[in-house]
């Protein structure tokens, strides 16, 4: 329960008016006026047209064609002069070294092929002979038992860190191993002259 408030005694209110005759009130300012309000203009967003429905078909509807895989890099193919591809498909030019890759793992035919090229640009070799082993006949089931080695050699070749010494690949003259062969033709690389 709330007390009623205390009644103040004589001597209390003549303080109380003492203190009130003492103060003097503040002068009151005039109220600044607010500056106007101007209404916000929104921008006017572009119309937005309406969805075209979708369109329904009846019946199953395959999913959507993904885009086929950019075809691997391959070598070089037409830096030779016909003069070149005459002669090597007439078995005419004799191979300065050859890599023989029967009997290897794909890892160690890898690394073979790396070193052998390597080795062959070193000496100055032209023509490399590169034995891969015949490749799987088009009847053969998949994946194939044989061929594996001769199928990734494209790819080796493209990728290799000898590929900018690569002038062309072609296919090997029955001689030299026909359809289990290729000639690696390399760059000739021509030593800066010298000024005396």
């Amino acid at each position: 329960m709330a007390r009623p408030p205390r009644a103040l005694s004589p001597e209390e209110r003549a303080l109380w008016q003492r203190v009130i005759s003492s103060v003097t009130p503040i002068a009151r300012a005039k109220p600044v006026p607010a500056p106007p309000v101007v209404p916000f203009a929104a921008p006017v967003a572009a119309p937005v047209p309406d969805p075209e429905p979708v369109k329904r078909v009846k019946g199953r509807v395959p999913p959507p064609r993904q885009p086929a895989p950019p075809p691997p890099p391959k070598p070089p193919r037409d830096t030779l002069d016909g003069g070149w591809d005459r002669r090597l498909s007439r078995g005419l030019v004799a191979p300065e070294s050859s890599i023989d890759l029967h009997g290897h793992t794909l890892a160690s035919a890898h690394a073979l092929l790396d070193q052998g090229l390597a080795r062959a640009i070193a000496r100055g070799d032209r023509v490399l002979l590169l034995i891969t082993g015949k490749p799987p006949r088009p009847e053969s089931e998949r994946p194939h038992a044989r061929g594996a080695i001769r199928a990734a050699v494209g790819d080796w070749l493209a990728a290799s860190r000898h590929a900018d010494a690569i002038a062309a690949v072609r296919p090997a003259h029955p001689r030299h191993g026909g359809q289990g062969a290729l000639y690696i033709i390399l760059r000739r690389f021509r030593s800066p002259a010298r000024n005396f």
